[in-house]
């Protein structure tokens, strides 16, 4: 190591009471970080890219430093979307600093690694309290039944008021109107609906048990197909 003439020139001063990192909650335990391998939880980050034409939530479950699972899920953008296929191989078994120093394809990806990666360093996890953590397969479980994300989309003018496109229950069908003023809807939930016709049933029967309604759908005056009317 190199020092500069002026420090050469100094004399030592010892060094006082050394207090080390402060502790931090780690998977019902308070740990002082000093190395990547003393960084273990779940946690969430997100991300917008540059345009913010689309977002990225990514979701990362690390043991002892090695991340050991990943969710990604994105919105807006196609590109985005492949990118994700991309960072959902090139994450799991690295260390969380490599994953920061990765190149993640897109921005938003790269983002949501930057504010996930402030989080878990900071001991601001989802697990922070959860003895032992949260086991491999946690992130799945934000997807709930069907494993699809949940998804909200609204579309809305001045003109001719909102129309409710999809909701955290699924793909709506219908919208139940009052005077005109929205006060249901029927939705169809996409990810049971697939599983349904995997498991053989009849197309038109597993639509059926997929649809459910919200709201007070049987009470309106009227009802019409958002995407048409």
């Amino acid at each position: 190591m190199e020092y500069s003439k002026e420090v050469k020139e100094m004399c030592c001063v010892k060094k006082g009471c050394d207090h080390g990192p402060a502790p931090i909650p780690e998977e019902g335990k308070w740990i002082c970080a000093k190395e990547i391998k003393d960084i273990s939880g779940l946690s969430h980050g997100v991300g917008a890219c540059a345009p913010q034409q689309g977002a990225c939530k990514l979701t990362l479950n690390i043991k002892d430093g090695i991340i050991k699972e990943a969710l990604v899920e994105t919105i807006g953008c196609s590109g985005m979307t492949h990118s994700a296929a991309m960072a959902a191989e090139i994450l799991p078994g690295k260390t969380i600093l490599e994953a920061l120093n990765t190149d993640l394809v897109c921005d938003a990806i790269n983002v949501a690694m930057r504010e996930l990666f402030l989080q878990i360093v900071y001991g601001r996890t989802q697990s922070a309290f959860s003895d032992a953590g949260l086991p491999v397969g946690s992130g799945l479980e934000d997807l709930g039944k069907g494993l699809r994300s949940q998804i909200g989309t609204m579309y809305s003018t001045q003109e001719k008021g909102a129309r409710y496109l999809e909701m955290a229950e699924g793909y709506v069908t219908k919208l139940a109107l009052e005077q005109g003023e929205i006060i249901g809807y029927e939705f169809v939930h996409l990810g049971k609906l697939m599983q349904y016709v995997t498991d053989g049933m009849d197309g038109n029967e597993a639509l059926k048990k997929a649809t459910g309604r919200y709201g007070r759908f049987d009470e309106a005056e009227e009802y019409i197909v958002p995407r048409k009317q």
